[in-house]
């Protein structure tokens, strides 16, 4: 009786001790999943990378200045493509204030009829504030539906993460937007491989985009035949 009693206490302290194991080991994952800060602040360090992490190296804090925390990367509009837009994206490569924040931001300018064509950031989600201007902002789903909206100026669109989405200036004046990106380094991928060669190509690409706004306007629910169209053209 009393070796039966000491072979479940034993066996009783075994699962106890698994069980244990099992929380601990699963605690440990959810730890290494957390990409949380271990720091106030981590400037990207100027000297050169020569061990290739996730990331920045950090800057010496003892050398943390104000000016790592400011930028003026996106004061001025960039130089514009055939299709009349300019995408500039700021990383912590160029702002180093923002390493280990697991943000970028952005700035978009659109010529007036000018388009961004379908692109996506694969690594990031994107809020857009309209700065100046009227535009289209649409994205598609997995299933190619089209989530598309007018926005004017002081309007915010949130396109979720990978997502191909576009941009269509509808207004009379050039459109500015400004973006953030909740990833250091979103990515950029553009359906095409090479942009428009041509104003003609361009022009086709904007008549494409420009139909799925009449035909959201005229309530066709399924846009899978248009988005194809302009996907696979």
């Amino acid at each position: 009786m009393v070796k039966l009693r000491i072979k479940m206490k034993m066996k009783s302290h075994s699962s106890f001790f698994f069980m244990f194991l099992v929380v601990a080991f699963s605690s440990i994952q959810i730890s290494l999943a957390d990409c949380g800060n271990l720091q106030d602040t981590c400037p990207t360090s100027s000297k050169k990378q020569t061990t290739f992490i996730n990331g920045f190296s950090c800057n010496n804090p003892s050398n943390t200045l104000a000016h790592d925390f400011k930028t003026m990367e996106l004061s001025k509009a960039g130089s514009r493509d055939d299709s009349g837009s300019s995408i500039n994206i700021v990383t912590a490569s160029k702002f180093p204030g923002l390493n280990t924040l697991g943000i970028s931001i952005g700035r978009t300018d659109i010529e007036v009829d000018g388009i961004v064509n379908l692109h996506n950031h694969p690594r990031a989600s994107e809020m857009i504030f309209v700065k100046e201007g009227v535009l289209e902002a649409g994205f598609l789903d997995t299933q190619n539906k089209v989530f598309q909206k007018s926005l004017k100026e002081g309007d915010v669109f949130v396109i979720p993460k990978g997502l191909f989405h576009f941009f269509l200036n509808r207004g009379v004046e050039v459109a500015t937007v400004l973006s953030v990106y909740n990833s250091q380094n979103p990515g950029l991928r553009s359906l095409n491989a090479t942009p428009p060669s041509s104003s003609e190509s361009v022009e086709k690409i904007k008549r494409k985009l420009t139909s799925l706004y009449e035909l959201e306007l005229d309530n066709v629910n399924d846009l899978s035949l248009a988005v194809s169209e302009i996907i696979y053209s």
